[in-house]
């Protein structure tokens, strides 16, 4: 076998810029060249979101040739024209033996060079290729590469104005790869960026990489621009890039590129499941900072502390940089890290709250030591609704430059030990108003790996864990649910699976059979297909 790959690379090396030229027309004639798909995954979900087309020569004599090999001589003949419109066709074929087959289908980008955007007529081309194919616009994306963009901005964006009136939506490839990455971000308007993790391979050198990095999700995020980190490849990058709220990952961490009959099989048999985001520990680490992914700040801060965030703080606003998983835990509201980085605290509070947070925050500046105070937070999620808790929170400055300071601090949830529900009923009215008469339980399904995620109310009153596992079946087994309506539950879960908007339905639960007004509302990914399911289980009074 190893005698075979020396071969091949071998015999790749001693294909000439001639020959590369000379076969390339009977190569495309003979569809010696096939389309790759490299998934793409949102890791705070689990759920795969989209892929890149990728383009391989299959030689009939020397075997699999990379692209690094033929790619740079197709550019200088310009014969790369060709062979773009070519896998875009090829992706157009997929999608639509995808639709034809009833198989998931999600959104697929296409690279297309310099050379491509100057072709006359050039998104014309683009839909009527699509039309022919009868595929939609919402699952084909336009990619292009920073490069393009910085040598030709008017050209650039006068193309992606047509292709998004046309319904196509544009990424930017290889951001940061270029001098001017900010200008480009700055003046053309791009849908998505895709973060060359290239450019961060001194992450693990200083901390100023991992301070960038940061920086750019922040800023993509008030762009309203959707980013994705490509080439992510180790455990290290991915619970960084979570951290600071980037969701959506490319690499070899998480699938190498796929030949077409491997990415439909992954598509067909549904794996759309969470990948093993509990990461193993790597042995041995080098004390660098904290900005670094691979760091032994970033390892105590993501694993061995307790509920910790980092914000910035300037001019009475807050800005969340990070946070672990067991501040995530600690707030108990089923929130993803991106949840809780997009929110705001000190709007959580009311005002005599936020003006004792603030005070902390400025003591805290002033000593240089860690600073105390409890504060009550209002705090929503889609599926556990909104719940008030009282905060601990520890604060101590960590950096600071003339008006901006950037803080760390620990959370403890002390609702519970510290105030008897009777005199949290006396001091909050309105909270016992809640309290009292609220006889709602909410809680989050997500379809494809048919996990439960209860609320704060369903842990406490009905001893369920945080995730429920194969539900519903789980919990018909304990005969949660009576054998009446256990059927038609099931069968619940297989509509939403399918796509159904809204049920509802009276049920008795538990074995004493109370009754409760079961509701379910579904919640569509940009395809239109099902990802959650959000219900809710109301008593019904006499």
């Amino acid at each position: 076998m190893m005698k075979g790959v020396q071969m091949m690379e071998l015999n790749n090396e001693q294909l000439t810029s001639k020959q590369i030229k000379e076969e390339f027309a009977n190569a495309i004639k003979e569809k010696q060249f096939v389309a790759y798909f490299q998934p793409q995954y949102n890791h705070s979900t689990g759920m795969m979101v989209g892929a890149e087309a990728l383009v391989r020569w299959k030689h009939p004599k020397r075997g699999l040739i990379p692209p690094g090999i033929f790619i740079p001589v197709l550019e200088e003949s310009k014969q790369i024209v060709e062979l773009d419109f070519y896998v875009y066709e090829l992706t157009c074929g997929f999608i639509r033996r995808l639709i034809d087959e009833g198989v998931h289908v999600i959104p697929i980008s296409t690279n297309f060079s310099r050379y491509d955007i100057f072709v006359d007529n050039f998104v014309e081309r683009l839909e009527e290729i699509r039309n022919t194919y009868d595929v939609p616009v919402k699952y084909l994306r336009v990619e292009l590469t920073e490069t393009i963009a910085m040598k030709h901005e008017k050209e650039v964006n006068a193309i992606i104005e047509k292709l998004n009136a046309s319904g196509y939506l544009v990424e930017m490839d290889d951001f940061g790869s270029g001098y001017s990455s900010l200008n480009v971000l700055k003046d053309i308007s791009f849908d998505i960026i895709k973060l060359d993790m290239k450019f961060m391979s001194s992450i693990t050198q200083n901390n100023r990489a991992g301070i960038i990095l940061n920086s750019i999700v922040k800023m993509a995020h008030w762009l309203n621009m959707t980013i994705i980190a490509e080439g992510v490849e180790t455990k290290e990058q991915s619970n960084f890039l979570r951290s600071i709220g980037c969701d959506y990952i490319q690499g070899f961490l998480y699938s190498k590129p796929l030949n077409e009959e491997d990415f439909y099989k992954l598509l067909m048999e549904g794996q759309f499941s969470k990948f093993n985001s509990e990461m193993e520990l790597i042995d041995t680490l080098d004390a660098r900072t904290f900005w670094t992914p691979e760091s032994l700040d970033t390892l105590i801060f993501s694993n061995y502390v307790g509920a910790a965030v980092v914000f910035e703080y300037q001019d009475g606003k807050i800005s969340i940089s990070r946070v672990n998983k067991k501040y995530l835990k600690e707030l108990g509201m089923n929130l993803s890290e991106k949840d809780v980085i997009d929110g705001d605290i000190l709007a959580q509070m009311n005002e005599l709250d936020r003006d004792k947070y603030i005070e902390t925050l400025e003591r805290a500046i002033q000593s240089k030591e860690e600073e105390e105070c409890e504060t009550w937070r209002k705090i929503e999620s889609a599926c556990c609704g909104v719940d008030r808790f009282l905060i601990r929170s520890n604060i101590r400055l960590i950096g600071e430059s003339k008006n901006y300071y950037l803080f760390y601090a620990m959370i403890r949830n002390i609702t519970a030990e510290t105030i008897r529900m009777n005199e949290l009923l006396d001091v909050e009215k309105d909270f016992k108003v809640v309290i009292e008469q609220a006889k709602i339980y909410f809680w989050e399904y997500i379809i494809a790996t048919k996990e439960m995620k209860p609320c704060f109310r369903c842990r406490r009153d009905l001893g369920l864990p945080s995730v429920v596992k194969n539900y519903p079946d789980s919990l018909i087994e304990t005969d949660f649910f009576p054998p009446e309506v256990a059927d038609m539950y099931r069968d619940w879960h297989v509509q939403i699976a399918q796509g159904v908007q809204s049920l509802e339905a009276v049920m008795p639960l538990t074995k004493d059979r109370i009754p409760y007004l079961v509701r379910y509302t579904t919640e569509f990914d940009e395809t239109g297909n099902p990802i959650k399911a959000y219900g809710s289980a109301e008593l019904i009074l006499e």
